[in-house]
């Protein structure tokens, strides 16, 4: 520097805190004592409650979990397959017309043995 000139220093010094970060396939069987959540609509791709599910459960209890930022309601309102929906409506179908099968058969097989006996 030169003789007589003065300069002026100025610095901007962020606060950082260590963290760790990972996607909720790698979060499945590990429990976290505080974790920070995104359950954010991501730029690219889709968010399903089964993911947000992962996410949310990876904590010890509610006081040790945060959302880092809103989320859209709907991912909870919503059935969370298309297809998973069609495939339970379409088993409990099955399951009704197997019921009324069966009690057909009990009637039937109780008129068949009491002719029978007579």
């Amino acid at each position: 520097m030169a003789a007589g000139k003065q300069s002026t220093i100025s610095r901007l010094q962020l606060p950082i805190t260590p963290a760790y970060a990972f996607t909720d396939y790698r979060a499945q069987a590990q429990t976290l004592e505080h974790c920070v959540v995104d359950i954010g609509t991501p730029p690219s791709g889709q968010l399903t409650p089964f993911n947000a599910y992962v996410a949310l459960s990876r904590s010890r209890g509610r006081e040790t979990i945060r959302l880092l930022r809103d989320f859209d309601v709907r991912l909870f309102t919503q059935h969370p397959s298309e297809y998973l929906r069609r495939e339970d409506e379409h088993l409990h179908k099955m399951d009704e017309e197997t019921r009324e099968w069966w009690e057909q058969t009990k009637t039937t097989e109780g008129i068949y043995r009491r002719i029978a006996t007579d």
